[in-house]
């Protein structure tokens, strides 16, 4: 699977539905503390291709370093990360998921235990306009793997929209809807061993 594909599944990774927005701009420290006080959540997605297409599921997030995507047919596909990895299971083959390390994808930007968007070169943009604050992130050392948009309302602070540009310039929009925060969430649902044994891969 390419990069890119890794860079659309981070895509899906925390974008949060919000309702009426406030005219003030978020500082990154604000934004660092929000991602790190979001510890679990779940719930809806849609994910718009950048062809156009769309594609919808469930997310399950439990952070640090977990998250599981359920796309709905006709995709069925699963993504997992945790253990410090990400799988992708596709419901047509019988082979076992492929397997990538979860730092080589935009997700460890804010999977990690300790989100700071302070971070040297972390943050290459930040802009605001009345409405959103707007926080262009990406690894600083691997500018390679793409960088992250993050749209966030103020009052309460929540993330709204999220768009991964890859390496080559393309761009894939993910709005989540429904979310709750602070669910229980069972650690199996983030175990690639077990999903594998599961699915007789």
């Amino acid at each position: 699977m390419s990069k890119r594909i890794l860079s659309i599944i981070a895509a899906v990774a925390l974008t949060l539905f919000a309702g009426a927005a406030s005219a003030q701009q978020l500082s990154l420290a604000q934004i660092s503390a929000y991602l790190n006080q979001l510890q679990t959540a779940q719930g809806g997605f849609t994910q718009i291709n950048a062809d156009g297409t769309i594609s919808t599921g469930q997310i399950y997030i439990k952070r640090p370093g977990r998250i599981r995507f359920e796309y709905n047919a006709p995709s069925e596909a699963l993504v997992v990360a945790g253990g410090g990895q990400l799988a992708v299971f596709d419901a047509r083959s019988n082979t076992g998921p492929e397997r990538y390390p979860l730092s080589q994808t935009p997700l460890s930007i804010i999977l990690q235990e300790n989100v700071d968007l302070d971070r040297a070169d972390m943050v290459t943009n930040v802009v605001s306009d009345g409405t959103t604050t707007t926080v262009t992130a990406q690894d600083p050392e691997n500018p390679n793997y793409g960088s992250i948009q993050l749209v966030f309302t103020a009052n309460p602070t929540e993330l709204r929209q999220w768009i991964v540009t890859d390496d080559v310039g393309t761009e894939t929009t993910v709005i989540l809807n429904d979310l709750i925060s602070g669910s229980v969430i069972r650690d199996v649902l983030f175990n690639i061993r077990a999903e594998t044994r599961n699915r007789g891969n």
